[in-house]
């Protein structure tokens, strides 16, 4: 069996009720979602927001890196963003190993990521505000652009603000 077989089974099945056709790849509530790629995070579900509402940018940690900016830039003069949530959540990997220790451990297995920076996250609290910041302040995006913060908790739904 094929390592991806049950994937394109799975979308053969998907794809016999598609009915997102006439979707335009605008954010159709003006919204772009920072979170991160914890599978146990479903973005439109707990925002209460269908597919084609909003963008949706996830990496390890929901960090905001230069590509998240990037991306961001693209969102809001092409694609239709008006505001920015940044949500990362509880019981993140993330927070839980150093950028050194990941280093580590994939020297151990012959790959040296020295190269990368992996955006650990020591203080979760801290590098939310760090990167509401680094949104706020980017020359690239609107002054004006409203941006804010929120941490998921895995365990129990919530969304809870932080300023």
């Amino acid at each position: 069996m094929d390592a991806f077989d049950d994937l394109f089974a799975a979308n053969a099945r998907f794809a016999g009720g598609f009915e997102n056709s006439g979707l335009t790849g605008t954010a159709a509530r003006g919204l772009a979602v920072v979170t991160c790629m914890d599978s146990r995070i479903d973005p439109l579900g707990l925002l209460g927001l269908q597919p084609g509402d909003a963008k949706i940018l996830r990496n390890a940690g929901a960090r905001v890196t230069d590509d998240v900016l990037r991306t961001l830039v693209l969102a809001v003069y092409l694609l239709g963003v008006e505001r920015v949530l940044i949500m990362p959540h509880t019981d993140c990997g993330m927070s839980k190993v150093s950028d050194a220790e990941v280093h580590a451990l994939t020297q151990s297995k012959g790959v040296d990521t020295r190269s990368l920076e992996f955006h650990t996250v020591p203080d979760q609290g801290a590098a939310l505000r760090h990167d509401l910041t680094r949104i706020k302040s980017s020359p690239f995006l609107p002054e004006d652009l409203p941006v804010t913060g929120a941490i998921y908790d895995v365990h129990t739904g919530e969304l809870v603000p932080v300023a």
